[in-house]
């Protein structure tokens, strides 16, 4: 399942990052805060993000269908540069939800029809697509929608809460459970379905992204919204949106991580401690020296992750949970080490630390957590699958 694009040249990647990281630094990164405070969406801004070169609403489509035909470790590039310029994680998470998790499905499942309809409007912008993070993780909370069918459609029941993008979207990608137990499928799922209806709620963290709960009363959806093959989501689209919200959905946070890096480099020389610059304290050196080095070894799983990919399949399930694994627990020491250098900060919202201290927590539970992460990495070392 590799992703075709052009070559590219020694050194792409990081300069699609710094593309990126000069792009949301000065689109969004001044209102940051604001929206944050506002718990606001800013659809201008996000057309603004996604209408640039490198555009960010659809890198992993190929051009052939209007997307950016990148590779995939050129998108964790893209990705990373949007959160450490941006400075925003809510924002770069309902990136990520639409321009990955919600294109590629459709990118390697979908019939030619289904791509060509949704693909190209998803990769300028013009149409968002969502889905819940909870159906990331597979047959953990998968019976929240059960499907039967009825005489011409599907019919669909259920709720499904944590959806980013939710309120914004155009479509849904709904994964159902079949009530007479013969596995489950995934299904495209319009806005304008009779039946279907979203009510805006969503965690205290990741402000900025738009959440809400999708409630479906009998949806009527017609049996060619299926995606992938009936009754088999659990060995097609399952295992492919969870490597890809482990991998990609951490990808910002690697940029995240290297500006709070450089912030406290800055506060260890600008801070003073017994009349002496803190940059001379020992104990500061040695923090700096973790921050930097778990933003290195989080990228470099991250990426090795993001290779496998582009060829010709998809990680391991060991790798893409342990590249996430490590990359939650970095950025808590990041964030945490952070702000032992930047001192007793005012909270109101409006620093980097602070948003990212709240934000780190829930991203750390999502994608399954330690809890699922772990026992990933373990069954594949003892060879269980």
């Amino acid at each position: 399942m590799a992703f075709p694009h052009s070559p590219a040249e020694p050194g792409a990647e990081p300069s699609l990052a710094e593309q990126a990281r000069e792009l949301a630094d000065r689109v969004a990164r001044p209102s940051a805060a604001d929206r944050d405070r506002d718990r606001r969406w800013d659809p201008a801004l996000f057309a603004e993000l996604t209408g640039a070169r490198p555009g960010l609403a659809g890198p992993l489509v190929p051009r052939g269908l209007g997307g950016g035909g990148l590779s995939a470790t050129q998108t964790c590039a893209l990705l990373q540069g949007l959160g450490e310029g941006a400075r925003d994680p809510g924002l770069a998470l309902a990136t990520t939800v639409h321009a990955v998790l919600a294109t590629v499905p459709i990118r390697v499942f979908g019939r030619r029809w289904q791509q060509e309809h949704y693909l190209p409007r998803m990769a300028s912008g013009q149409w968002l697509g969502a889905l819940s993070l909870h159906q990331t993780q597979g047959a953990a909370l998968a019976t929240a929608v059960t499907v039967r069918p009825c005489e011409d459609a599907w019919l669909l029941d259920g709720e499904l809460d944590l959806v980013a993008g939710a309120p914004v979207a155009h479509h849904f990608l709904v994964v159902a459970a079949h009530r007479d137990g013969g596995g489950r499928t995934a299904f495209l799922v319009d806005r304008d379905t009779p039946g279907l209806r979203v009510e805006e709620t969503g965690p205290a963290a990741m402000p900025t992204c738009p959440w809400g709960r999708l409630v479906l009363d009998d949806c009527p959806v017609p049996y060619d919204a299926v995606l992938g093959t009936p009754h088999e989501a659990a060995t097609e689209v399952e295992p492919l949106l969870a490597a890809l919200d482990w991998v990609f959905s951490s990808a910002p946070w690697l940029g995240l991580m290297r500006a709070l890096t450089r912030e406290a480099v800055g506060a260890a020389r600008e801070r003073r401690l017994f009349g002496r610059p803190l940059s001379h304290a020992q104990s500061a050196r040695l923090t700096l020296a973790d921050l930097a080095t778990r933003c290195e070894l989080s990228g470099g799983l991250l990426y090795r992750a993001a290779e496998q990919f582009d060829s010709g399949g998809r990680p391991s399930h060991q790798d893409a949970a342990a590249a996430r694994l490590f990359t939650a627990e970095a950025v808590r020491a990041v964030v945490d080490g952070a702000a032992r250098l930047s001192g007793p900060l005012v909270h109101t919202g409006d620093h980097l630390i602070e948003r990212t201290h709240r934000d780190a927590l829930f991203f750390a539970g999502t994608g399954g957590g330690g809890d699922v992460l772990r026992p990933v990495i373990a069954a594949s070392l003892l060879g269980l699958g």
